[in-house]
């Protein structure tokens, strides 16, 4: 049977997120720039420009996935692959079941950090948990088993450590569950900084591949979860590359905000360059050392 991989960025904020700052075209374009095949936006608590995202996707050579960054009872939740925003404020395995009814995906997002309103273990629908208690351990009201999550976020660009990530990486794995990774982008610069590889069984192109057959993936773990935390050089040349972008993008829109958001961006870029630049001397510094 014929395969393909698909790369795809399945946690990205554009400007309708209360923290978000691009917009979804300028997303979109950069994403298919840099390679991906796909890129979710996943507001939160609200799906208008992720909904747009999708329709235009295909515009970009890129497939058309709508989602949605979900406040539950327990900590955030992507839906990912549904056209409704699911209810506010429910449990966490209450809203998986309502993603699921409605054919979508659910994925962990920075799961455990509770800073950034990260699912306590606790409370993530485990594995064999039936009607005789919830994930929580209380008592459950029907006799059915609880719907468990799709895959759980392992690898999350915007952790400025390791430790929460490998954390995420032995619970799905203790579990079963598949892993992603993502951006959870907030930024044009980090859209891409981690993605998700998919292999999409019984599909020879990329071009064949539909927003079904992802979610399909996503479900039957064949994920492979790409990223790092980009070393400072690095990250201020995709500053530069995003500031560029960014201006190109304003001049074409006629936007007035283009011009002080790339001097922003060009700014954050060279002192980016600075600190690295003095990271590396003072690390060339110290192998020397060692042969004094």
């Amino acid at each position: 049977m014929s395969s393909v991989t698909v790369r795809i960025d399945p946690h990205v904020h554009s400007d309708d997120s209360y923290d978000g700052h691009e917009p979804v075209d300028l997303i979109l374009e950069h994403a298919a720039d840099i390679g991906l095949d796909a890129v979710v936006i996943t507001d939160h608590d609200t799906m208008g420009e992720s909904k747009r995202a999708a329709e235009l996707a295909p515009k970009y050579g890129l497939i058309g996935i709508p989602g949605v960054e979900v406040s539950t009872a327990d900590g955030h939740l992507l839906a990912v692959g549904v056209d409704r925003m699911p209810p506010r404020g429910e449990s966490y395995a209450a809203t998986v079941a309502w993603i699921h009814d409605r054919g979508g995906v659910a994925i962990v997002p920075h799961p455990f950090q509770r800073s950034r309103h990260g699912v306590r273990r606790r409370d993530v629908p485990l594995p064999g948990s039936d009607g005789g208690e919830d994930a929580r351990g209380d008592p459950a009201a029907g006799d059915d088993a609880v719907d468990e999550v799709d895959a759980i976020e392992v690898f999350n660009a915007w952790l400025f450590t390791g430790y929460r990530n490998r954390r995420a990486r032995r619970f799905a794995a203790l579990h079963g569950y598949p892993g992603v990774a993502a951006s959870d982008a907030h930024h044009l610069n980090y859209v891409g900084r981690a993605f998700t590889e998919l292999t999409v069984r019984g599909r020879s192109s990329v071009d064949d591949v539909t927003a079904e057959d992802v979610l399909a993936a996503i479900r039957e773990g064949t994920t492979s979860a790409s990223g790092k935390r980009a070393p400072v050089p690095m990250a201020a040349r995709h500053y530069l590359i995003a500031a560029g972008r960014k201006s190109g993008y304003y001049a074409r829109t006629g936007a007035n905000r283009g011009t002080t958001a790339a001097v922003r961006a060009a700014s954050e870029a060279a002192s980016m360059t600075r600190v690295g630049l003095s990271q590396g001397v003072h690390r060339f510094g110290r192998v020397l050392s060692w042969f004094r």
